[in-house]
């Protein structure tokens, strides 16, 4: 059998292979599908195209037996490894639905199962009625697609099923079925976010543009004449939209950050003297309510950070601390150095109860919505800080004691670390 003749075959199988392999894997992202198709569809005919090449019909090719056996039993494995290696789950099962195939990721949907699952019925491994009722229809001919199935074997998963039948070469008679599960679990998990987040955003917006829009027509029927009110209403005009600004910067800050458009330049900086400026330009709110700004940071305290993100975040902690304390409260910054540097910035407010702890960097999330609003804050704030640090390669938390205050600290790498890595990052491109 020549070359040109093995490649009719290979092609023969492969076509219809790629065929079958795009249909199942048609939903529900075709472009990735008929990619997952043509893998498929190539992997198989390779193995069978191996197969034909390592029997008795290619004993006057000139092989040796050894390399014959070779090619026999490599396509096999290959297929093998790849349907393993698969992140969607592949489970095939005969008309008397019993698993007759299956690879690790369907495997791993039914961990619960002790031992093999070929060979086994459908209905040992699961009594999910989504998943059976899609491989029965499949078994009687009927192709499902779009079948959402939850789990909850090994916490909460969520996966999209296909099922197609599998008919015998005439496609008279039906010999089982192959199903396809596709982990969707994220993609769910980041549509609740989505969609957490524009109903956050729209209610945020909605209040000031509401007020704005209320006085805005007070002033048109005749309040602008009025001078009693009409410098009032401007006032609660101009501060709406102050808000709405500060709120539109925060969320394209925050897009831009969580995006990795943000670059982050690290270097050697004078913490107190950047602390300083930062008390200084909140110096007129923390006297509005008599609340004492202590800078503790020692005047030879250094850290390796980006000193415009830096002062981002430490602004927003600071600025926290003093909307949230007790008039006549204390807000404190104090340094540490270690095997990481901290930074730590401390109030002597109301607290936040532990239920809250877990979720205050979140977006839009608040632990006292009222009264956040009455302060001007976004909601964004911490989130900002949040996703800066790990860009520093550091991190942010917090702890609280209700009725005692609030401690945020923004740990670092430890400055001698980050400059001795600089050194052989440095030293490394300059070879």
């Amino acid at each position: 059998m020549n070359s040109s003749r093995l490649l009719l075959i290979g092609l023969l199988v492969v076509a219809p292979a790629f065929i079958v392999s795009a249909v199942v894997f048609g939903f529900p992202w075709p472009v990735i599908a008929s990619g997952m198709g043509l893998l498929m569809g190539v992997i198989v005919g390779l193995a069978l195209s191996g197969r034909l090449r390592g029997s008795k019909n290619l004993t006057g090719t000139g092989r040796t037996p050894e390399i014959n056996e070779r090619a026999t039993d490599f396509s096999p494995k290959l297929l093998d490894i790849a349907i393993n290696e698969m992140r969607e789950g592949v489970l095939v099962i005969n008309d008397d639905m019993r698993v007759v195939a299956s690879n690790r990721a369907a495997r791993s949907v039914f961990s619960s199962v002790h031992g093999q699952i070929d060979s086994r019925r459908l209905t040992e491994l699961t009594r999910n009625p989504a998943i059976y009722d899609a491989f029965l229809d499949a078994i009687h001919g009927q192709e499902r697609g779009g079948v959402k199935v939850e789990t909850y074997e090994s916490g909460r998963r969520i996966f999209d099923l296909r099922v197609v039948p599998l008919t015998s070469n005439g496609g008279s008679k039906i010999l089982g079925a192959v199903g396809v599960l596709f982990d969707i679990t994220r993609l769910e998990r980041l549509e609740i976010v989505r969609q957490e987040f524009l109903s956050n955003v729209s209610h945020e917006l909605r209040t000031p543009l509401t007020s704005i829009m209320a006085l805005a027509e007070t002033l048109e029927t005749g309040a602008l004449n009025d001078p009693e009110n009409n410098r009032r209403f401007l006032s609660i005009i101009q501060k709406n939209a102050v808000r709405m600004q500060h709120l539109i910067e925060d969320i394209l800050e925050l897009s831009a950050i969580e995006a990795g458009n943000v670059n982050v330049i690290p270097e050697t900086i004078q913490l107190r003297s950047l602390v300083e400026e930062i008390v200084s330009s909140l110096s007129s709110a923390a006297a509005g309510r008599s609340i004492s700004v202590e800078n503790l940071v020692e005047q030879d305290a250094k850290v390796f950070a980006d000193p415009h993100r830096l002062m981002q975040m430490l602004t927003n902690l600071i600025d926290n601390a003093i909307k949230f304390n007790r008039d006549k409260g204390t807000v404190t910054i104090v340094y540490e150095a270690g095997e990481r540097d901290r930074i730590i910035v401390t109030d002597t407010g109301e607290g936040i109860p532990g239920q809250h702890l877990d979720r205050v960097f979140e977006r839009f999330y608040r632990v006292d919505r009222a009264r956040s609003r009455d302060l001007g804050g976004t909601g964004l704030g911490l989130a900002i800080v949040k996703h800066l640090a790990k860009a520093h390669d550091g991190e942010v938390t917090v702890s609280s004691r209700v009725g005692e205050g609030t401690q945020f600290t923004i740990e670092l790498p430890a400055l001698r670390q980050a400059e001795s890595n600089e050194l052989v990052t440095s030293a490394g491109s300059g070879s």
